[in-house]
């Protein structure tokens, strides 16, 4: 073994983030691994890098055209052993978040911000990208090939390889600001949720709340040092984490505890040292200034430049019709809760409202629903235990895709117990073809709110065979309570069912090269299709009927419940629709309108289109925008609207199934397989419409979607390709 190599083993031994392959070891992972590893894992990349531009200049200034195996795949491990390291920091900084973890991810991620751009704005390694699509070596490449060498080059152009001098210094040094504004304001988030706790210690207090909240609250109340509490006689710990936020808003009778925790909720860092506000100013800024040098009018025209929408205007026309589909419904359904709020005399006085406010909607909806439909979600609770629900959600996996899922724990190191590491088998061939993480529960202290799935091992060629896709699953569900499994709510089987499909995207790929392999290089716009469309599952009746099993007695779910939820279904759906239309309006304009140090602030943009897409004026104090990570932190800015834009592909895509018969099974699974064989296979070498039209026979169309949400009879909004 040369000196090289066994330097390379030794710091290998010394630091896990160092192996850059396989499976992270997350039990030997520490946060002080994390500054000396980044720091010699950029070391190394650098020399890799300065070798291969050397190669490459040599090549071009002897007239030798580059060619995939010259070019593609020498950048792709200098690429793929950043992200293996850089992957593993960022997946415990959302799930196991500590000062120490946070402080060390801080200190290294403007060294590899500089590093990333370096890459992308190697001019060596775009002007050969350049001379190979300009080649006779052009017409070696497959499909898929030149899709990844034509985004290359996009993605090289929109990331500044055409700056130089005092632009490109600004342009870099905007890149990192960015970055850091970006981890802070996900931060200021977090420690404001787990720094709000409520502590009920009288039985009038909590009263209403479903025995699963109790509980749950009982818990939280231990956990914080109250050892004897108990779910009948208290205290109870109430938090800003969605499995205790939301089922209190819709069922504590206390409304004036109600209104205290949605006033605290929606002011979530806006305030002291963890504001956010100032930070949504200067991210603003930073991404307009970005946008003008490379030649954008606005960031909008930047974002879009990567996604399926053509322009800001075809957003806001989209925008448009599902205001004005939904915004009548919207008004007629909060004058129904209104009424029947009101008209609630027998309640006691300091309970009824006389007008309804934003921390009453979700009581009285839930009030109305259960009178209306004769339907409690806590009532159905013990219908979905987790293990049941999975066992349901496989089940329709083997059906549609042909594939078999199946327990491999202990096979993979977690990050913590409760994690679960799963194998995905061809039903026919028996033959492994991906793995995945599920770490289901929320843990306010150290896990982000939301769901996720995200990428731990991308599919390639590998020597003679192929490296098997590995995806994260990330959900916040309710956590197993007194010896019970986690009972979930029926929205959370959906998120579940959701996360779910993004990572069918990931594992099912067929695509061997990892640039343009399971969600890699997909429109962003197009890339929840996949997730919206497993969620209409959960409504089927062999799905449905194949996961609703009582915990305790293994009973099916009652019909009558099946056939409530069905009724349920689009109730209050013009204002959920009206609530999606109004956060993704107000991502595009503060995006493509919004001026910094204009006349009109953030504040106002925002109170601006709430006039025509909300119905309950913002109260004052307002800050949501403070906590709105999927722009401000997350991979959304200029793009919420991306969930209407793909569900438009996504009702239309199991409409599909619907005009076979859901009950045909031989129909289903053939419909099922072109599903995989197109939408899940394919990923990102092609674009999102050519493969759509491949599985559809057709362009979409919005009616599929007008009629999922129980709009169709509304003539306001036409149906129309996209």
């Amino acid at each position: 073994m040369s000196a090289v190599s066994e330097k390379a083993q030794s710091e290998t031994t010394l630091n896990p983030l160092l192996i850059g392959k396989g499976l992270p070891p997350f039990g030997d992972i520490k946060p002080e691994h994390v500054v000396p590893g980044i720091e010699q894992l950029l070391k190394n990349l650098e020399g890799e890098l300065r070798s291969l531009e050397s190669q490459l200049t040599s090549k071009l200034e002897s007239g030798d055209a580059p060619t995939w195996e010259s070019l593609i795949e020498p950048i792709t491990p200098i690429t793929e052993k950043l992200g293996w390291s850089w992957g593993i920091i960022g997946h415990l900084m959302g799930v196991q978040n500590s000062p120490e973890l946070r402080e060390a991810y801080e200190s290294v991620q403007p060294s590899l911000v500089q590093f990333s751009t370096q890459i992308n704005q190697n001019q060596a390694i775009y002007n050969a990208l350049k001379q190979l699509r300009q080649s006779e070596n052009w017409s070696d490449l497959d499909p898929a090939q030149k899709r990844i060498v034509e985004s290359d080059l996009r993605d090289a152009e929109l990331s500044g390889v055409g700056l130089s001098g005092e632009p490109k210094e600004k342009f870099n040094a905007i890149q990192q600001s960015l970055a850091e504004l970006s981890t802070q304001f996900s931060n200021h988030v977090l420690d404001a949720t787990k720094a709000f706790s409520l502590t009920l210690t009288e039985p009038e207090e909590v009263t209403g709340l479903p025995p699963s909240l109790l509980s749950l609250t009982a818990q939280a109340a231990r956990e914080a040092g109250e050892e004897n509490a108990t779910a009948e006689a208290g205290p109870w710990r109430i938090t800003l984490d969605m499995p205790c936020y939301i089922p209190f808003l819709r069922h504590a009778q206390r409304r004036d505890l109600r209104e205290r925790l949605y006033r605290t909720f929606i002011t979530r860092a806006s305030s002291g040292d963890l504001d956010n506000a100032p930070l949504i100013e200067q991210i603003l800024a930073l991404r307009k200034q970005k946008a003008e040098l490379l030649g954008f009018d606005s960031y909008a025209d930047l974002s879009l430049a990567r996604k399926m929408a053509p322009s800001v205007s075809a957003v806001e026309e989209l925008m448009e019709e599902l205001r004005s589909a939904s915004y009548e419904a919207a008004k007629r359904e909060l004058r129904e809760i209104e009424e029947f709020a009101i008209a609630r005399a027998h309640l006691p006085g300091k309970h009824r409202p006389e007008s309804v406010k934003q921390w009453d909607i979700p009581f009285w909806t839930e009030r109305m629903r259960e009178i209306k439909f004769d339907l409690n979600d806590e009532a159905l609770r013990p219908y979905f235990p987790l293990p049941k629900v999975l066992e349901g959600l496989f089940g329709l996996a083997e059906r549609l895709f042909g594939i078999s899922i199946s327990a491999a724990d202990g096979e993979a190191p977690v990050w913590h117990p409760d994690v679960r590491y799963f194998q995905v088998s061809d039903a026919e061939s028996r033959e492994t073809i991906a793995h995945f993480y599920l770490d289901p529960y929320s843990r306010p202290a150290e896990k982000r709110g939301g769901a996720w799935m995200d990428e731990c091992i991308v599919r390639a060629k590998e020597g003679e065979g192929v490296r098997l896709p590995v995806a994260y699953l990330v959900c916040n569900q309710s956590p197993p309570v007194d010896g019970k499994p986690s009972l979930m709510t029926f929205r959370e089987v959906e998120t579940l069912f959701h996360e779910f499909g993004h990572g069918l995207q990931h594992m099912l790929t067929q695509v061997d090269y990892s640039g343009a392999a399971g969600i890699n290089n997909v429109e962003w716009d197009a890339v929840e299709l996949p997730s919206q469309f497993m969620e209409n599952w959960c409504y089927d009746r062999d799905t449905l009927f194949g996961m609703a099993k009582h915990y305790e007695t293994g009973e099916a779910l009652p019909e009558e419940d099946y056939q409530k939820l069905l009724a349920a279904r689009h109730f209050m759906t013009g204002n959920a629709i009206l609530r999606q239309v109004n956060f993704g309006w107000v991502d595009m304009a503060l995006h493509s309108q919004y001026q910094p140090e204009g006349d009109e602030s953030v504040w106002a943009v925002r109170d601006r289109i709430a006039e025509k897409t909300t119905l309950l004026e913002p109260l004052a104090e307002d800050a949501f925008l403070c906590s709105f990570g999927h722009i401000f932190s997350g991979g959304y800015a200029a793009g919420y609207y991306s969930y209407f834009w793909a569900e438009v592909l996504s009702a239309d895509a199991f409409s599909s199934f619907e005009e076979a018969g859901l009950e045909n099974k031989d129909q289903v699974a053939t419909i099922g397989r072109r599903f995989r064989d197109t939408v899940l296979a394919e990923g990102g070498s092609r674009h999102p419409m050519d493969v759509f039209k491949d599985f559809r026979g057709r362009e979409p169309s919005t009616q599929a979607l007008l009629r999922h949400r129980g709009l169709v009879a509304l003539p306001s909004l036409r149906a129309q390709p996209l």
